[in-house]
């Protein structure tokens, strides 16, 4: 009799057990011009013998998006203006290189030599997110066009094919202020709720959460990112298994995840710097 009731209090205890979270990478071969990026992705996951699950969150790098869309660009094909000359000369980088960073911006903030600090799509980041790694010489990769819509045309066509429902998140990599190194963030998401609002719910001594948020997708960005790397990995793509997060069918607006930099701590809090 105390052996059944230990099998079943351990029962119990098992079915308590929240899922231990897997972070599958996908390793693709080398892309040199557009490419589909839905028929890559479904190859992708045949070779490596990866499967599809109901409830698994697939992180895509966003340069292999705008790869996929043919957003690289020849830096000596670009005329510049008068402002990237002054951008150029005050932040010490090539007029061409300027000349983009203005363009993909929504604003620019300032920037110290070699780096401008810009936002783009409301995501504060060096050079406005534009990468002169993993490509030719001469040339850097844009932010994705439409990352949005592009993440929604894949959940869709993931439940097309597979029945299945799935989180999209595509990710980039950022520096985050006063830190050591890159993490990565989420510049765009579908399928699945981005944030959780913990508003009213209490801390372990009783208090009631006033303020937070929980950064869901920036958080699986970011541990996706580290199983695919930064450097010669070849890993853009990584499935997210049993996190727990909550998907939906509903469309995701950029202004769920990202807030103006009106609003943005950081950038409120520097302007009010001089103390």
């Amino acid at each position: 009799m105390r052996l059944k009731a230990f099998q079943k209090d351990k029962k119990k205890e098992t079915s308590k057990r929240i899922m231990s979270l897997t972070v599958l990478p996908i390793k693709v071969g080398k892309k040199e011009n557009e490419f589909d990026l839905f028929d890559t992705v479904i190859e992708s996951f045949e070779k490596n013998q990866f499967s599809i699950n109901e409830g698994d969150v697939i992180v895509i790098s966003s340069k292999f998006i705008s790869n996929a869309q043919g957003r690289l660009l020849e830096l000596d094909s670009v005329k510049t203006s008068n402002q990237s000359l002054l951008v150029s000369k005050k932040f010490r980088i090539k007029p061409q290189f300027a000349e983009v960073i203005i363009r993909e911006s929504d604003k620019i903030f300032g920037g110290i030599s070699g780096f401008v600090i810009a936002s783009a799509d409301n995501i504060l980041a060096p050079n406005a997110g534009i990468d002169k790694s993993n490509t030719k010489k001469g040339k850097v990769i844009l932010y994705p066009f439409n990352p949005y819509l592009v993440a929604e045309q894949l959940r869709r066509k993931f439940f097309l094919k597979f029945l299945v429902h799935v989180g999209i998140i595509i990710v980039d990599s950022r520096l985050m202020p006063s830190r050591v190194g890159t993490t990565g963030v989420a510049i765009a998401c579908s399928g699945i709720e981005p944030v959780l609002d913990m508003r009213s719910q209490k801390d372990l001594d009783g208090n009631p959460l006033k303020v937070t948020f929980q950064a869901v997708v920036d958080n699986l960005a970011s541990i996706a990112n580290h199983k695919m790397g930064e450097g010669s990995e070849s890993i853009p793509i990584a499935i997210v298994r049993d996190s727990g997060a909550k998907l939906t069918d509903r469309k995701i607006s950029q202004n769920e995840v990202a807030v103006s930099y009106e609003q943005c701590v950081y950038v409120r809090g520097l302007k009010n710097a001089d103390i």
